[in-house]
Order: C-alpha cells, then structure tokens, then sequence
C-alpha cells in the first residue's frame, strides 16, 4: 500500500508541475491527439538532432494538453524519459510503457519496468482500470506518431534538399 501511495504522489507531482510543457521551435513534426473517450487532448512536437554516430535523438519534445492529472501526468513524466535519447530507445520506452499498461496491475511487471520507465513505473496501477488506460497512452501515441513524421520529414530533406523545412503538421 505504501508503494501505490507514493506512485500517486509521483502522478500528483507531475500533474501539478509539469516538465517540458510549452510549444517550442525548431521542430520536424507536430501531432495533435484526441482521446474521444473523455476529452483529454495533448498537441506535441518532436525536435531531432542526431547522435555522435548519426543516429536521431529526441533533442526537444514539447507540448500543450488538457485533460485528467493521469493524462497530463504521463506526458511529463514520459517527457523526462525520452529526452536526449534515440529515437529508437524512445519508442522501446513506449513499448515498456505499453506492456505496463497492459499488466493489470501485476507489481512484478512494475518491478521489472522499474529502471527502464523510471516515473512512468508509477502508473502500473491505471492498468487496473481500462478507462484511463486511454488517458495514459496518449501522449506515448503521439510521441510515436510524431517521431515517424519527424523522421520522415528528415529522411525526405536528406533525399531532396530543396525540400521545404519542417514544421508543418
């Protein structure tokens, strides 16, 4: 019980001060969700700069949402664990988050996730309630969609330089 109180403490924290929060410029691609079941809302943009190997990294995810603490919650603190990173890692992230959301609560699942999801390990028990499943998801689904855009975008510049820049949504 004192586990589950101090996840909620976390979801708490993330929703009251939220990291990472605000449109920024330069970005490659902008996506905008919807989670139709109660209205949260999150519009992200993904910067990418590329690595020492050349390989794309998160340099900036930024974002503006409405909706539920889990919802805003969980874009901050999945903003705390993409940034920096990979493209590739960044999704491998969304995918732990994903087989979390999909535990039902199992706390060996929370356990095993614990150094790979960091913060978002606290939203193990949202798992247990379907409905707000959605509300945890949205924001690594825009992450995901926005980084295809992004990575697009960049490997379409790198093929035709006369491209046009990015920033379209």
């Amino acid at each position: 019980m004192q586990l589950e109180s101090m996840y909620q403490e976390i979801i708490l924290d993330h929703y009251k001060n939220p990291h990472g929060r605000g449109l920024r410029e330069p970005f490659e691609a902008e996506v905008h969700h919807v989670n139709p079941t109660c209205g949260d809302e999150v519009t992200l943009r993904v910067h990418l700069g590329s690595d020492a190997a050349g390989e794309p990294i998160l340099s900036d995810v930024s974002y503006e949402g409405m909706g539920c603490s889990i919802s805003q919650a969980s874009i901050s603190a999945m903003y705390d664990l993409v940034l920096g990173k990979s493209v590739h890692e960044a999704l491998a992230a969304g995918d732990d988050f994903m087989t979390l959301m999909q535990a039902k609560g199992d706390p060996a699942v929370a356990e095993k996730l614990e150094d790979s999801l960091e913060d978002a390990v606290a939203f193990a028990g949202v798992s247990k309630y379907p409905a707000r499943i959605k509300c945890a998801l949205m924001s690594w689904m825009a992450l995901k969609d926005a980084s295809a855009r992004a990575l697009s975008t960049t490997t379409a510049q790198a093929t035709h330089p006369t491209a046009p820049a990015g920033g379209t949504p």
